[in-house]
């Protein structure tokens, strides 16, 4: 199913400021919330659109890149990106907080929230997948090996030997944070941090898992397979949620960070979605003009040199080019054009051009088109 714009999911414009983002995610999130609609499977799909479309424009860069490059920025529902793959322990770990105290939590979520117990997440990890000119043409689908943490399968993710071997924190009582009171000058300050005894977790562990040594996540190697939409550039990144390192004895996976590289074509020189390909040809064919073969992305074509063709034309082949991110247009193909002139020659080829030295045929003329042709280089890379 295509997925809505963002925008309209939360029912703002596109010139919102952040404060009015949180307050129409608020208010989608209050009315499709679990706990007021207990069974119902389209509110549950509502509510995780809504945190979907909030946790991207809720961030800046996030923001930036989907109001450039829309779904297909976010790398969409096709590659399980950013907002994709959130489950409902994601969205009350990130977003929780912006509930208050309207329920009483879903599955545990918001009385954890509420009682101060940290929801620990772990670390994201960061690859780098490199990208031949035909992969960025057609898109890509990647399987990517990494060495990650994830979840110990014996003890569940808990640390813990088994389910009678962990006892509820004696420093916090269970809370998962402690308050001290100081007496200062200007009076007593009250402090809540998180219990230094079980980290905020609200229990200690009595007897350790003898897998994972009481940390709840084991290294292991995990391939993970990502679909990279078409006409992605060098440097873009892109996020699968989810994916990252396993937390300690519990919480909410990191995600992983795909940086996007390209590997340079042999013939093709990439310009933002533009490619430009450099074209030799003979100065007889430069005179008479000729027709030859020139590489594409996809295959070769055949182009046509007009006769009189001067070093330095650049002929445009639209549409030739790199897609745009979100699917809408695409880039030419520039043939920059360049005479070549041989560096030796017999006798026999010498005796030939100096006929033409002094024809007046071969005497430079160059019309406006020709005087032109730096300006035109120029305004073509000040684009």
């Amino acid at each position: 199913m295509e997925k809505r714009d963002y925008y309209e999911v939360l029912g703002v414009s596109k010139s919102a400021t952040k404060e009015e983002i949180k307050k129409a995610y608020r208010k989608q999130a209050l009315k499709y919330h679990p706990d007021k609609n207990p069974g119902d499977k389209k509110a549950e799909e509502k509510f995780k659109e809504a945190a979907e479309a909030y946790e991207v424009l809720s961030n800046d860069e996030k923001r930036a890149r989907y109001d450039r490059f829309g779904h297909a920025g976010m790398g969409g529902a096709a590659g399980g990106f950013t907002g994709g793959g959130m489950t409902m322990e994601d969205i009350f770990a990130s977003f929780g907080d912006i509930f208050g105290d309207a329920f009483g939590g879903f599955g545990g979520f918001g009385s954890s929230r509420r009682s101060g117990r940290r929801v620990n997440k772990g670390n994201n990890l960061r690859v780098k997948v490199k990208l031949s000119l035909n992969e960025i043409a057609t898109g890509a689908e990647k399987k990517i090996k990494v060495t990650k943490y994830d979840s110990c399968a014996q003890c569940g993710g808990t640390g813990a030997a088994d389910s009678h071997s962990t006892s509820t924190c004696s420093t916090c009582h269970g809370s998962g944070h402690v308050t001290r009171i100081t007496n200062t000058m200007l009076g007593q300050m009250q402090t809540t941090s998180v219990c230094p005894v079980c980290g905020g977790e609200g229990k200690t562990i009595t007897k350790k898992c003898p897998s994972c040594y009481g940390e709840g996540i084991v290294q292991k190697e995990d391939i993970i397979k990502i679909n990279i939409p078409a006409g992605v550039g060098k440097g873009m990144q892109m996020t699968v949620s989810g994916k990252g390192n396993a937390a300690r004895r519990g919480g909410v996976h990191g995600d992983l960070l795909v940086v996007i590289d390209e590997e340079d074509h042999p013939e093709l020189i990439r310009e933002g979605n533009d490619l430009i390909y450099n074209l030799f040809i003979s100065v007889p064919d430069a005179i008479l003009g000729t027709h030859v073969e020139v590489p594409t992305v996809e295959n070769n074509v055949k182009i046509k040199i007009d006769p009189g063709t001067q070093p330095g034309r650049i002929l445009r082949l639209r549409g030739k080019g790199l897609p745009e991110v979100n699917g809408y247009g695409r880039g030419d193909l520039l043939v920059n054009v360049n005479v070549w002139i041989p560096k030796t020659i017999t006798r026999e080829e010498a005796r030939i051009v100096e006929r033409f030295r002094d024809s007046g045929t071969f005497t430079p003329k160059p019309d406006k088109d020709d005087r032109g042709f730096f300006e035109r280089m120029r305004g073509y890379f000040e684009q």
